[in-house]
């Protein structure tokens, strides 16, 4: 087995829009080698760079392919959110690198792949500026146009929590209601819809929305009720006929382990940007087959964590689909090389080395 050691690491901050950048962090090893991955939307870019720089010294000569002994030095549960993300990254970079020193896809070092292309949904959201429900309609349809046969909207971000304790459907869940109908009116029944509700509702108001929506055959869902009272959460989804996703903001095994025993759940989200990279990723999937529930990673993200979600995803026979950030900017693909190829809603995963990619 090749022993490789780190030599440096730096980070890249690539401007994308008002819903934050993309961070990437590149592990440069003492044979030359560079392994990426991506630590975008810690909370704050300079704080995570900053952990890095901090880390820096520790891990300098550190061997890459003591994975696990990273983790049970670095990786706390206690830790912040911005902690959490950079060292995402890090193990993001380091999984890169043992790829490319070994010539194999990452994939190959998690059991090998179960799947040889992913599902994708299009999240339409961070590009839909329109919002009315034409606007959503429309960018639904665009996306649709491309090929993807999965949709997912978040119709209730004018919805304040402050103002859905009168029980009854206010003037903005009504419309947000109004953006979804108008969606699958515009996409039809045979396009896979997901609802994010960005947590803005309490129980008893989501039952009601979810009896409005019934009829629209949703594909799920999302943090429909916060996760801070998990028996009022488990109350909740017991109480709609609509399957439930949940767990974005989720960073631990024991988090997950505590959703999964106390509620009943149909999809987790978690990411490979905070939970602990691929072998994070990869932990809490296993953890969830147990009880039989499907991942489906969140990922709002550029190329890098993509890239690093598709090979976890290809080795877990639980995965249902994974997030897209569709249309947030038309350069996207000149980040990478090869450049993402999505086909029909669906990205190859590709048998170069590591994540399959360079910046």
């Amino acid at each position: 087995m090749p022993i490789l050691k780190i030599k440096t690491i730096e980070t890249e901050i690539v401007e994308v829009n008002h819903r934050g950048n993309w961070l990437f962090v590149k592990i440069h090893a003492d044979d030359g080698t560079v392994g990426v991955g991506e630590a975008s939307h810690g909370g704050d870019d300079a704080s995570i760079r900053h952990i890095i720089d901090t880390l820096k010294p520790e891990l300098v000569e550190w061997n890459p392919f003591q994975l696990e002994a990273f983790r049970q030095r670095f990786y706390r549960d206690t830790e912040s959110h911005t902690y959490h993300t950079a060292l995402s990254g890090i193990e993001q970079a380091m999984c890169d690198l043992i790829g490319k020193a070994l010539d194999a896809p990452s994939y190959q070092l998690l059991g090998g792949k179960c799947r040889e292309k992913i599902r994708l949904y299009a999240n339409i959201n961070r590009a839909t500026v329109d919002r009315s429900p034409s606007g959503f309609a429309s960018n639904a349809e665009r996306a649709v146009s491309e090929g993807f046969t999965a949709i997912k909207c978040a119709p209730f971000d004018d919805v304040s929590i402050a103002n859905i304790s009168r029980g009854s459907l206010t003037p903005a869940i009504c419309q947000g209601i109004d953006r979804i109908r108008t969606i699958r009116a515009a996409i039809g029944g045979d396009i896979d819809l997901m609802v994010d509700c960005h947590s803005r509702f309490n129980p008893g108001i989501l039952i009601q929305v979810a009896k409005e929506l019934e009829d629209l055959h949703l594909f799920w869902i999302e943090d429909a009720v916060p996760l801070d009272n998990l028996d009022a959460f488990a109350h909740m989804s017991r109480s709609i006929g609509i399957p439930i996703a949940t767990g974005e903001r989720l960073r631990t095994l024991t988090d997950f382990d505590r959703l999964l025993r106390k509620t009943e759940v149909d999809y987790i989200l978690p990411d490979v940007k905070h939970v602990g990279g691929i072998t994070g990723l990869k932990k809490i999937a296993t953890l969830a087959a147990a009880r039989n529930v499907m991942v489906t990673p969140h990922n709002p993200s550029g190329p890098v964590a993509t890239a690093a979600s598709v090979q976890c995803m290809a080795s877990v026979p639980n995965f249902a689909i994974l997030e897209y950030a569709w249309g947030e900017v038309d350069w996207r693909a000149s980040l990478v090389s090869p450049p993402e190829k999505i086909i029909d809603g669906f990205i190859e995963v590709p048998d170069r080395p590591g994540l399959g990619i360079t910046l």
